[in-house]
Formats: structure tokens, C-alpha cells, sequence
């Protein structure tokens, strides 16, 4: 499994919230603007695609062609994060409040669905 614990560059982990903050901060200081709503959609798309890629041929039935480089699935899924970081950033969303009221909303609304899914629970 490709996780990292490694604290930002202050030595404390990276929040969502501390999250949008460096990617806010980034974009100011070295990325010059944010690109717009829809050119970013389009760039979070294409880097859904590229973690969609390495998965399928990874743990699917795809293979890597002749020469081609597996890249890091953690870079992928960061590229992923950070074009969804910039639209949250761009549109107003606070991604650690509609995280909490989205996982909320699944508590209550699947709190037995999946326990009774006898897809899942094999009976």
C-alpha cells in the first residue's frame, strides 16, 4: 500500500482545510491564477483518467505496454486531489465541512443497506 504520513513542511499533517489553504497560496505564488471552472473540470477529468490507467493495469486485466512507466499511484491520486482542491477553492466549498455533512448523510441514509447487502456479506 502507497501511503505517507510525512507531515507538511511546518512538521504538522495536512488537513483538508490546511490543504486548500497551500493549494490557494501555490496557485497565487507560482501557478500565477487559477485556470478557469471548466478548464479545471476538464484537467481534474484527464487526471481521473491517468489514475484510472495505472489501476486497470495494475490490479485489471489491462497491461502495461512495452517501454510504458508505471507512474505512483499516490502521484496520480495527489494530481486527482489537487485539481478537485482548486475547484473547491475556485467555487467556495470548505472540503472538511462537505466531507463531514457528506459522511453524515451516508451514516444515516446507508446505516443498514450495506450490513444487509448480501453482495457484500456473502450471504
Amino acid at each position: 500500500m502507497e501511503t505517507s504520513k510525512e507531515p507538511s513542511e511546518g512538521g504538522q499533517e495536512l488537513t483538508l482545510r490546511g490543504a486548500q489553504h497551500e493549494v490557494d497560496q501555490w496557485i497565487k505564488t507560482i501557478g500565477v491564477r487559477y485556470f478557469s471552472e471548466l478548464t479545471n473540470l476538464a484537467q481534474l477529468v484527464e487526471e481521473v483518467g491517468e489514475l484510472a490507467r495505472q489501476i486497470s493495469r495494475r490490479y485489471g486485466e489491462q497491461s502495461f505496454k512495452a517501454g510504458e512507466n508505471p507512474s505512483e499511484l499516490s502521484d496520480e491520486m495527489a494530481d486527482v486531489l489537487f485539481v478537485l482542491i482548486c475547484l473547491a477553492n475556485q467555487t467556495g466549498v470548505d472540503l472538511t465541512a462537505a466531507l463531514q455533512c457528506n459522511l453524515e448523510k451516508k451514516s444515516k441514509r446507508d446505516a443498514l443497506r450495506h450490513k444487509q447487502n448480501s453482495k457484500l456479506t456473502g450471504s
